[in-house]
């Protein structure tokens, strides 16, 4: 007989209702996968009721022992009954019509699911008590098994929940935990979550003795939530965030955002709240990398804190048994709505740049211990001495080859700025010198910027090139010789669809027999550009972004290209007022403190760094 007659063969299964308990640990394996599951749901609570300081130990990453304590608003003994029975919970009501609706959902927790799905699986004890009551009551829940509730000494009013012996009711699942450094670490994550969309909390967690995290309560308002962001994400992350603030609708979204210069490589500081709910969506992924498409390679990723709150019934929390995961009624709204406010966000930065570079660039030039090198004082001529007196002298001599399109032309730009000798006068200051004719040195009021020539220029040109394309059409420049590209096959394929959106660039190529394609045209931004490197560039660039996609939507990245074909070189001498031009540029360009890879355009050095470095302070 073979398998499949052997099944059909066999009798129908009977259909049993499970007992009680074995209910309860099926659904607490859907809530309570890991010890960090439990500090999430029991600090959850602990915000429902009010709390204003939660205290959290755990022992061995939880798997041992875990103890939450706050001050909330506490329970009585009948409420420590119904606190563990299924589905019962003080997060939802019945509305006028008496029904309760699971659409409106306004606390963190709403399932009803935490305490009871504890108690079935580890050993439970509650000590809990009311505002102006005589004494704390205490519950004990043991593998499913509850207690009569006692009196039991606790001072002050709220809530300490123990929690022993994780699973031991379940010992299967003890093979699925990881490690005690993970599951700690597991936890530490839930709790920094937790605490930075509640800054007005102060929380605590103490790990087998040991102090890991000790946040006290922040003042309201926008500068309490950075300083919380900052104590959990890290000092660089509050010199070098921009606030996010924006409203479409009945949305709105606020919080924080890294500057494009202060990024990571990878995805793991980029965090988005729902009506003070951390989740984890991939929405958030795709709206920061879009927003930020401009300023960063795909291998590098910001660092981002955004709060999305919108009316209850637009946003589903009941669609994940952890309540980790949300759905937006509208989706793309939302979507639209955080790459809108990160946009916006950034391009209030203007030219600010991150200044992890300048700290990174101080360490660097930091005296090292040891015997110094003789000071050589006269005998040893200064190399920047001319410069700085002078800096037209010895740059003049090719100032010729700067001017054009595809520089800034400083008799074009402000005549005043060629006699400019007031660095007070301008952020970015007065240039002083170049430095191995790739980095321009400038005078601030208190002290000095150095800038890479060639990433400043190739951020002007990309967003000069992004206002063309929303006014019109980008210029083109005709060569009074086309110019002959060869190139494979299949390369050409990849080009010749797109001939047509590459004119809108001012790029215009045709055809020239099988292998080759010729060039009429280039934009008239770039100036003097390599045009065989542009175009292999671009079919490059094609290659990565895919048939399936229109160039349009990838146009930031062709601009990117284009921009780095046809910006000032490293190697480039230039003279005082193109240094200048440059400078007071970058001063009105948005975006100007990062190139198109996300790289920094200059380093600012304050006047007290530098005299810490010789030790005048």
């Amino acid at each position: 007989m073979t398998n499949q007659a052997a099944i059909k063969s066999t009798a129908a299964p009977t259909i049993r209702r499970l007992p009680p308990g074995a209910v309860n640990r099926i659904a607490a394996g859907e809530v309570i996968e890991r010890p960090a599951a439990v500090v999430k749901e029991l600090v959850e609570n602990a915000l429902d009721a009010g709390a204003r300081r939660i205290d959290i130990e755990v022992e061995r990453g939880g798997k041992t022992r875990m103890v939450v304590t706050d001050d909330g608003c506490g329970m009585s003994a009948d409420d420590l009954v119904l606190a563990v029975e299924r589905h019962a919970t003080s997060k939802l009501g019945p509305g006028a019509d008496g029904d309760y609706d699971l659409t409106n959902i306004a606390t963190m927790g709403f399932r009803g699911e935490a305490l009871p799905s504890i108690g079935a699986v580890a050993r439970l004890s509650m000590i809990s008590r009311v505002a102006g009551a005589g004494s704390a009551w205490r519950l004990d829940v043991e593998g499913g098994e509850m207690s009569e509730p006692a009196p039991e000494g606790f001072g002050g009013t709220g809530t300490r929940i123990e929690v022993r012996d994780l699973f031991f009711a379940t010992p299967a699942r003890l093979k699925f935990l990881k490690s005690d450094q993970a599951e700690t670490a597991a936890v530490g994550d839930v709790v920094r979550r937790l605490a930075m969309s509640r800054p007005d909390v102060a929380i605590s967690l103490t790990s087998s003795g040991r102090k890991m995290l000790n946040l006290a309560a922040e003042a309201p308002g926008e500068a309490g939530r950075l300083a919380r962001l900052a104590a959990i994400m890290g000092r660089d992350f509050g010199d070098n965030a921009i606030a996010v603030d924006a409203t479409r609708d009945s949305a709105r979204v606020s919080g924080f955002a890294g500057l494009p210069t202060y990024n990571r490589g990878l995805p793991d500081k980029q965090y988005l709240f729902v009506n003070g709910r951390p989740v984890r969506d991939k929405l958030i992924v795709g709206a920061v990398r879009g927003a930020y498409a401009d300023f960063l390679s795909r291998d590098r990723h910001p660092a981002v804190a955004l709060f999305v709150d919108l009316p209850p019934p637009e946003v589903d929390v009941n669609v994940h048994p952890a309540k980790t995961e949300v759905r937006f009624r509208d989706a793309g709204t939302i979507r639209g709505l955080l790459v809108g406010a990160l946009r916006h966000a950034l391009a209030e930065a203007g030219h600010r740049a991150s200044t992890t570079t300048s700290a990174y660039a101080l360490g660097k030039m930091a005296p090292h211990s040891g015997s110094a090198a003789p000071y050589q004082g006269a005998a040893r001529a200064n190399p920047f001495r001319r410069d700085f007196q002078n800096p037209d002298q010895g740059l003049a001599d090719r100032a010729g080859d700067f001017e054009g399109t595809s520089s800034p032309n400083a008799r074009e730009e402000s005549a005043a700025d060629s006699d400019d000798d007031q660095p007070a006068d301008h952020p970015l200051g007065a240039a002083r010198a170049q430095l191995h004719e790739t980095y321009i040195v400038a005078q601030t009021a208190d002290g000095l910027i150095i800038v890479d020539q060639h990433a400043a220029h190739e951020r002007l040109v990309y967003e000069r090139m992004k206002a063309r394309l929303v006014e019109g059409r980008v210029a083109g420049q005709g060569l009074l010789i086309p110019e002959i590209v060869e190139m494979s096959a299949d390369e050409i394929a990849r080009l010749e669809p797109r001939f047509s959106e590459f004119q809108e660039l001012g790029l215009v190529l045709e055809r020239f027999g099988e292998d080759a394609v010729m060039v009429r045209e280039t934009p008239a931004l770039l100036g003097e550009v390599d045009v065989k490197k542009l175009v292999q560039s671009l079919a490059d660039d094609l290659a990565s972004i895919g048939d399936t996609v229109s160039l349009k939507e990838k146009l930031e990245e062709v601009c990117s290209s284009m921009a780095c074909h046809g910006s000032v070189r490293a190697g480039r001498r230039l003279n005082g007022d193109e240094m200048n031009a440059l400078l007071r540029q970058m001063e009105a360009t948005p975006h100007s403190g990062q190139c198109n890879h996300g790289r920094p355009t200059y380093v600012e050095l304050k006047l007290a760094d530098i005299e810490r470095l010789f030790g005048r302070r």
